[in-house]
């Protein structure tokens, strides 16, 4: 890949404005017009893969979609093609249409490598989305904790959406004990540079504060590229995705976030650089949703490093 295939200023204003409060010095980073073939490969060698957009409201949405290994396909180096059924119950599945913006994140749980490629969906039916993409990048293996997945065979009908005012205490259960999440967010801008992104977070199951329906992350030193906090400086708007390797649940909360740029702002795990929470204002999940379960797990060294609450 040439240098001429990453744009000029790869971050928007609010990335920027980020980078500063942060105290990051970032002159530019190797983010893509368009997939190296190592992504390409990367992305179709998947069984999963997350996706964010906006839904009808203007709020971030994320869902997690599955199928089996080549259910991802890269015609060329600007497009990727899913191919997986969607639950007309999911309202981020309900919310992408041709047109719409939408951020893909692949995680590879078995040896911490990720890539992101974000841009606007094409052509879509039944069980096809395409990507045309705008964005493409990788992330660090940082706070990535390995798992085994092991198949889990669906012996009956998926279960209905069960839409949440408050916290229940199997939502709780699993925020309280997760070491691993996911971030939708979003940045308006008429350049490719912005729009929708979803993202990982990982720590010590107990790195998610629960206090009442906020809850609090702290947020550890990574790439330095500040693209989710600089889209939460944007719109704060954004949404949580916790997956339970357990038991095969997903959990979805909306709501509206708030940064706290002082270390020692709070007392929080060894590790945290600043903080970000999200007062949630909807909820809902999905039992028994993962056709997988995940086992044998090994925490990243970043992760080992980090503390609890």
């Amino acid at each position: 890949m040439s240098d001429s295939a990453f744009h000029p200023d790869v971050f928007h204003p609010d990335e920027r404005r980020a980078q500063a409060l942060a105290q990051c010095e970032i002159a530019s980073a190797p983010i893509r017009t368009a997939m190296p073939d190592q992504h390409r490969d990367f992305f179709a060698g998947l069984p999963y893969v997350l996706a964010s957009t906006l839904d009808d409201n203007g709020w971030p949405v994320a869902t997690l979609l599955t199928g089996p290994r080549g259910f991802i396909r890269s015609p060329d180096a600007t497009h990727l093609r899913i191919n997986a059924p969607r639950r007309h119950d999911d309202p981020a599945l309900a919310a992408m249409h041709s047109g719409k913006e939408i951020g893909l994140l692949g995680i590879d749980f078995s040896n911490r490598r990720r890539n992101r490629a974000n841009g606007r969906i094409g052509r879509i039916d039944k069980n096809r989305i395409e990507i045309e993409v705008d964005q493409s990048f990788g992330n660090c293996p940082k706070y990535i904790q390995t798992r085994e997945l092991v198949d889990h065979a669906q012996h009956r009908p998926p279960s209905i959406r069960e839409d949440l005012t408050t916290l229940d205490d199997d939502a709780r259960k699993l925020i309280g004990s997760a070491d691993t999440f996911f971030v939708a967010s979003h940045a308006h801008s008429d350049k490719p540079q912005g729009g929708a992104d979803v993202s990982h977070r990982g720590g010590q199951p107990g790195f998610v504060r629960i206090e009442g329906n906020r809850l609090w992350i702290p947020d550890f030193t990574g790439n330095k590229f500040m693209n989710t906090l600089g889209n939460l400086l944007a719109q704060p708007r954004a949404a949580l995705l916790f997956p339970d390797f357990d038991t095969g649940d997903i959990l979805h909360l909306q709501g509206t976030t708030e940064i706290v740029w002082q270390t020692d702002a709070l007392d929080g795990p060894t590790g945290a650089e600043r903080y970000w929470c999200m007062e949630f204002i909807r909820a809902w999940r999905f039992r028994e949703a993962l056709p997988w379960r995940g086992r044998h797990v090994q925490y990243s060294p970043a992760t080992l490093a980090t503390g609890g609450w």
